[in-house]
């Protein structure tokens, strides 16, 4: 058959595929990450059908999928609320940092994956899955609750974090010296301190230079907009994702509002192709040696996001309900996540199975995350009043 037509079949096969798998998410309410990443498994190195005709498209789908992941993240804040945002997040985000980069790179080095190996579970059990998180919070009709800003706060300073962590592990992955490594960082930050000022001071010119009020322009420009940056990012050492990541910090106002409606279903096609071909590229046979670890990860990082996210609700003055409903919404993982493993492993200086394991902890998380939120509120209630009622038989009767 025709090289083409083969991969016309395909493409078509498996993006009808995907719809089918969005709406089974829709249906149970829960994010469709998972069952993207299971139908990559299935059609993947080592799965019932592997596909090769779509390669090559596929690849650069999944990069435009991660590029405009991030820019719509981007658009969801302005520089002054991640400007205030790292200002008030600052003490919560390190404690983020701390618990739950830990526990990825301790087991990456336990099992003798090495420094650049910890560095690499460490990112991906850290970072929350920040398109969960929103979708949750916004579907469980919680965007007005007091905890809502200490979730975004966190997520904002996670955010602000992999400008910097990106940059370190590309260079790190592509074994550059010390020096051009520190090069490297040193450029990303000022790239970020660049842009931020630029859209404190001068985001209304960005957000003017995109904007049209014909949307087919403005589709176009958001697009090659995006294409651009990330492309001159790459050029600079830095990282494609966080380019696209800061143009959408700049773009403000009413133009960020109708950007994030037009980008919306592409954002959507793209992203839901990238997480396929993750699963593509993992061979299902190798999960089950680490499914056990990825377990153990889940349910350690699980209890240390709530901790941040109860710490850092307490510190704001949110009552005990707020406080475990944001830890509970910090739970999952799932984009970047995978964003970082694909970096890794496209590499090859990891071994596979760190793919293995960061795609069993993904899926685990990716379901886990918005269960514990949905959840967690009423678990809370159910275990609070039989311990008022214990309280009020120990009061004495006058």
């Amino acid at each position: 058959m025709d090289a083409l037509a083969v991969t016309l079949i395909e493409l078509g096969a498996v993006v009808f595929c995907l719809g089918l798998l969005a709406r089974l998410a829709g249906r149970i309410g829960m994010s469709p990450i998972p069952l993207y990443l299971v139908g990559g498994l299935f059609f993947g190195a080592g799965g019932l059908v592997k596909l090769e005709g779509m390669h090559e498209f596929a690849h650069l789908s999944s990069e435009i999928g991660v590029i405009l992941l991030l820019l719509m993240l981007g658009l969801e804040y302005t520089a002054a609320e991640l400007v205030t945002g790292l200002r008030r997040s600052w003490q919560a985000g390190v404690l983020d940092l701390v618990l739950n980069f830990i526990p990825g790179a301790g087991l990456a080095l336990l099992l003798g994956w090495g420094v650049v190996g910890a560095m690499v579970m460490g990112g991906v059990t850290y970072i929350s899955s920040s398109g969960i998180a929103a979708k949750v919070i916004t579907d469980l009709g919680r965007i007005g609750n007091r905890e809502t800003p200490v979730i975004l706060s966190i997520l904002v300073f996670e955010d602000l974090a992999m400008a910097v962590y990106l940059p370190v592990l590309t260079a790190t992955l592509t074994g550059v010296s010390l020096l051009v490594g520190l090069q490297t960082v040193g450029i990303s930050l000022a790239v970020v301190t660049l842009v931020l000022v630029v859209a404190l001071r001068h985001g209304h010119h960005v957000s003017r230079a995109v904007h049209s009020e014909n949307s087919e322009v403005f589709l176009l420009n958001l697009l090659g907009a995006a294409l651009l940056v990330a492309g001159l990012a790459a050029a600079m050492q830095v990282s494609a994702a966080v380019g696209a990541f800061m143009l959408g910090i700049a773009i403000s106002g009413a133009t960020a509002h109708s950007a994030t409606r037009i980008l919306e279903p592409l954002r959507d096609l793209f992203a839901a192709i990238f997480f396929v071909v993750f699963g593509l590229n993992t061979d299902p046979t190798s999960i089950p040696p680490v499914l056990g670890w990825a377990l153990v990860l889940a349910i350690l990082t699980a209890a240390t996001k709530m901790l941040t996210g109860i710490w850092a609700a307490k510190r704001a003055g949110i009552a005990i309900p707020g406080r475990f409903r944001a830890g509970a919404a910090l739970i999952a993982r799932g984009e970047f996540s995978i964003v970082i493993a694909g970096l890794a492993v496209a590499s090859g200086v990891v071994p596979r199975e760190l793919a293995a394991l960061a795609t069993a902890y993904v899926l685990i998380m990716a379901v886990m995350g918005p269960l514990a939120a949905k959840f967690i509120e009423p678990a809370v209630r159910a275990f609070r009043r039989p311990a008022r009622r214990a309280v009020q038989r120990a009061r004495p009767v006058n």
